[in-house]
């Protein structure tokens, strides 16, 4: 059997046993934090990067700066603090991720910092001030989070210390007992493991150039940057006027997106790698639950995560119901 059936395999077992004993309501019962005997970790030095953002189109700027321990990941827009965590995500948020301080929409807000946010969550920058300028999204870059590890690795990284000179341990979520979201055929599913391992799946069925594709894969720093974070993201041709209609991806182009079209086939080859649109989404997924983070711990949980077509939306709404901040709608569980 193929890693991709296993974990099919698995998640359906899973969603089978829940519905013999009763739905149950995703809870802060389902993880807990642990230590990881590793001090929390910041930048060396300050490191920038400019380029037009993929909604606005405006050319923005994102500069990365050393943060005390304990203060973990946050950004920096309009002189407003946001924090880099579950609770600032906003809910809906079209084909990016959101984040807003305080509640209504009367907030500084930040756009698209997954790519930058997985960037960080692999490579361990548990603490990091990001100032960002000439707008309020981050950079796209070239599409992918290749940029960002090059930038970070530039930098370096050292010991992160609190106001009072001392370092401290970095902590890790991990998953106690199997939790999982659906919403149609959607989902996202944590199982405990001793390491992270992720297994993702999609399926573009009028798109048959990306067709159904599934990745599988374990998650260091090495494998992050050289399996994930080159991974673009993608779009479907016949779908972009649409959506530059409703006033999105206006600084999308050749240079920082793969376009697939329907009938043709993809428009800018070639890919980095044959998986490259599963293989975004897993860098998507990683900087989506980097929002698990608190205080410079490690947002990622230690588990093994299966997800199939899930996107931003379901990623952030299956943190919000881990860490308990909402109720969960029994129709949207299997």
């Amino acid at each position: 059997m193929s890693a991709a059936a296993a974990a099919m395999s698995a998640a359906a077992a899973a969603a089978a046993a829940a519905g013999g004993r009763g739905l149950k309501s995703v809870s802060r019962a389902a993880f807990s934090w642990k230590p990881t005997g590793r001090a929390q970790q910041t930048l060396a030095a300050a490191v920038s990067r400019s380029g037009v953002g993929l909604h606005s189109g405006a050319r923005a700027t994102a500069t990365l700066l050393p943060a005390r321990a304990g203060e973990g990941r946050y950004f920096v827009v309009e002189e407003a603090r946001v924090a880099a965590e579950a609770g600032n995500a906003e809910p809906q948020s079209p084909l990016c991720t959101t984040l807003r301080s305080g509640s209504g929409s009367g907030g500084a807000r930040v756009r698209t910092v997954e790519h930058l946010l997985s960037a960080m969550e692999a490579l361990g920058v548990d603490n990091c001030r990001v100032e960002v300028s000439g707008g309020d999204e981050i950079p796209l870059l070239d599409g992918s989070a290749q940029e960002w590890v090059e930038a970070i690795r530039g930098a370096g990284l050292c010991a992160a210390e609190d106001i009072s000179g001392q370092k401290l341990e970095k902590l890790a979520p991990k998953i106690d007992e199997p939790v999982y979201l659906r919403k149609d055929d959607c989902f996202v599913a944590a199982f405990p493991s001793s390491q992270i391992h992720i297994t993702y799946g999609i399926d573009f069925p009028k798109a048959p150039a990306i067709g159904c594709q599934w990745f599988n894969t374990f998650l260091d720093a090495d494998i992050y940057s050289s399996k994930i974070a080159p991974a673009r993201t993608f779009c479907i041709f016949e779908e972009v006027e649409k959506m530059r209609g409703a006033g999105l991806i206006k600084g999308g182009s050749l240079e920082n997106a793969m376009v697939c079209s329907m009938s043709g086939g993809w428009l800018n080859p070639p890919l980095r790698f044959d998986d490259e649109p599963c293989r975004h989404k897993i860098l998507d997924l990683i900087g989506d639950f980097s929002l698990l983070a608190r205080n410079g711990s490690q947002g990622f949980p230690i588990a093994h995560i299966v997800a199939y077509k899930a996107g931003h939306s379901l990623h952030t709404s299956f943190l919000h119901h881990l860490s308990g901040k909402t109720s969960v709608d029994q129709a949207t569980l299997a």
